[in-house]
């Protein structure tokens, strides 16, 4: 109980305050990739359905984490290696990460072939209303436990103080529960946006594939090459905007127009 008093009263001081706000923009910044694979992937349910399994699949993300911070002293000993080969040793984190980031990048590739070929008939996974709530659940569960044990361990690494965990948790999977319709929302109104997006994917699938083999990649420069990639993409979608406005407003002043 002292233990607490102390963890609450340690986040009251500045140095509290400072590693409490770098871990929530951290673990906001890690929810990302999560978010987009839920958005992508319950975006192929029923209208009706969605929101729900949104809530769920997040829900299910924070029971999940602050579950693992519960046990926080079996999650470190996930970093202890089980075996060498190739010269590295091999903890259940890599593991786990090589085992996710391979569903991740055969989730995204399926899902660009529908997005490419929607009428192939060997696959219709793509169209909308044709996977089922359960099946949707149980990946963005799989892809959950990816993530939060990696959350996690990255938390470990910045603070010992548990309160401070539990404080940026929360604060980062609130953002994404409200952030998820939105997102969701606006991927399917933009097609482009789901090939980039999957594109995203196939990448933090290849970097949780290399981080488990020992090859780690900078978060920063992933997220700025996402950064850079939906830049573009959202200067393309002003160009198109602006040409169909050009297009609209010189087919209403052409001769045939005022005919009718």
């Amino acid at each position: 109980m002292d233990a607490i008093i102390e963890s609450f009263a340690y986040i009251g001081t500045p140095e509290g305050i400072a590693a409490l706000v770098t871990l929530v923009v951290l673990e906001i910044v890690l929810g990302i990739d999560n978010l987009i694979f839920i958005s992508i992937l319950t975006n192929k349910l029923p209208a009706d359905k969605q929101t729900n399994a949104r809530r769920i699949g997040i829900g299910a993300a924070l029971i999940l984490r602050l579950a693992l911070l519960a046990t926080i002293s079996f999650i470190v000993q996930l970093t202890e290696p089980l075996f060498t080969l190739f010269g590295h040793g091999f903890s259940w984190r890599d593991l786990i990460l090589i085992a996710g980031g391979l569903f991740l990048v055969w989730k995204a590739t399926k899902e660009i072939h529908h997005t490419v070929d929607p009428d192939d008939p060997k696959e219709n996974m793509g169209k909308v209303g044709t996977l089922t709530v359960g099946s949707a659940i149980a990946q963005i569960l799989v892809l959950d436990l990816v993530f939060s044990i990696d959350s996690i361990i990255t938390a470990v690494g910045m603070t010992d103080v548990l309160a401070i965990m539990f404080i940026a948790v929360i604060v980062a999977v609130a953002v994404m529960l409200i952030a998820a319709d939105p997102l969701s929302r606006f991927i399917a109104a933009n097609p482009t946006v789901v090939m980039l997006a999957l594109g995203f994917l196939l990448m933090i699938g290849m970097t949780l594939i290399a981080d488990g083999f020992g090859f780690h990649v900078p978060k920063g420069y992933i997220y700025a090459a996402m950064g850079f990639s939906a830049l573009v993409e959202g200067l393309n979608m002003l160009a198109r905007r602006k040409r169909m406005k050009d297009k609209a407003a010189s087919e209403a002043n052409s001769p045939g127009a005022s005919i009718h």
